[in-house]
């Protein structure tokens, strides 16, 4: 087993004082290594980056297209949104048209991260609701197909026919049989597996627009809903949305909590999937774009790059005494 190699360094000022070690795998479409640093088969928790993988039930059960779900409705299944009005609008519009409201939902109640919506909140004396969760897009989409279904409301139970179609639908793309799941911050179950098969998955739906069956057929549309509303994956300043914008629609990407990260290269017909042991999203955020740039499909010297690559890091007096880059193996 390989232990975890270095992926993102700090420096204040010429001095290495922190390193991010993790490990990370980029696959090509038939799953196979291309590249690697650490141990590929790594037992991980994905979180939020397996998101487009529990989507895919909802397109290949026809319940997406019988409740006629727009791409935008695609891409929020898939996103861990800031809770801004963009994105809880559309939510409540959703569970509107399922004749459902946010009591059905099963993922809790969440201060949003958009600033905005967090200071509206406040300053109305108001307390967040479930709609304003970073995952309500993936429960609306739950409850999509949970009422497709016609299965009993605890839609979050890891016995429940629909995460039974989750767990179905990850195995099948990571080819691993998982070895068991935690409890997501969302209160559903998070399957684990290794890292190569992440990556695995993330090839398969890269090059999912090569095939017609179902289950390609279904990856090729998520992949092409993240890609078009990157301001619904994430929100404003965020890495996903900010570095998809970046590649100009060319690339899907997707964090997950505790420094996890994958990307959907379609041209390239690669995945990418890597975690930072530490669970830093400084080092995740640095270690993504470094792989991408040396993918060459994000410019080094884009400012949305700039802000997580060779970033400076400053003082509270604005005095630039370091900055973040990749660790030497990682750049290109």
């Amino acid at each position: 087993m390989s232990a975890p190699a270095p992926l993102a360094e700090i420096w204040r000022g010429e001095f290495l004082e922190s390193v991010h070690m993790g490990h990370a795998v980029i696959c090509d479409g038939a799953g196979q290594i291309v590249e690697a640093w650490g141990n590929a088969e790594e037992i991980v928790l994905p979180r939020s980056s397996s998101k487009m993988i529990q989507a895919l039930p909802l397109i290949t059960s026809g319940a997406a297209d019988l409740a006629g779900l727009s791409t935008e409705q695609l891409s929020l299944a898939c996103a861990s949104h800031d809770g801004a009005a963009i994105h809880t609008d559309r939510v409540s519009r959703w569970l509107d048209d399922l004749e459902l409201s946010e009591g059905d939902l099963r993922c809790g109640p969440q201060m949003p991260n958009d600033e905005p919506a967090k200071t509206n909140l406040i300053k109305t004396d108001k307390s967040p609701c479930q709609i304003h969760n970073n995952c309500s897009g993936k429960h609306a989409g739950f409850l999509t197909l949970n009422k497709h279904l016609g299965a009993g409301p605890e839609y979050i139970d890891p016995a429940h026919e629909l995460q039974k179609a989750c767990l179905d639908a990850f195995e099948e793309t990571t080819m691993v049989t998982s070895p068991g799941f935690g409890i997501d911050g969302c209160s559903a179950p998070n399957h684990a597996t290794t890292l190569h098969g992440m990556a695995r998955a993330m090839g398969f739906f890269a090059s999912a627009h090569t095939r017609s069956d179902t289950v390609s057929s279904a990856a090729a549309r998520l992949t092409e809903a993240m890609a078009l509303h990157p301001e619904l994956v994430a929100g404003e300043t965020r890495a996903c949305t900010e570095l998809m914008r970046a590649m100009g629609g060319r690339v899907a990407i997707k964090t997950g909590a505790e420094a996890f990260y994958v990307a959907i290269l379609p041209e390239q017909q690669l995945g990418i999937a890597l975690k930072v042991m530490d669970g830093a999203t400084r080092g995740a955020e640095c270690a993504i774009a470094a792989l991408l740039v040396r993918l060459g499909v994000l410019d080094a010297q884009h400012p949305a790059t700039l802000k997580r690559m060779n970033a400076p890091i400053t003082n509270w007096r604005g005095v630039h005494t370091g900055y973040i880059r990749s660790a030497a193996g990682l750049s290109a």
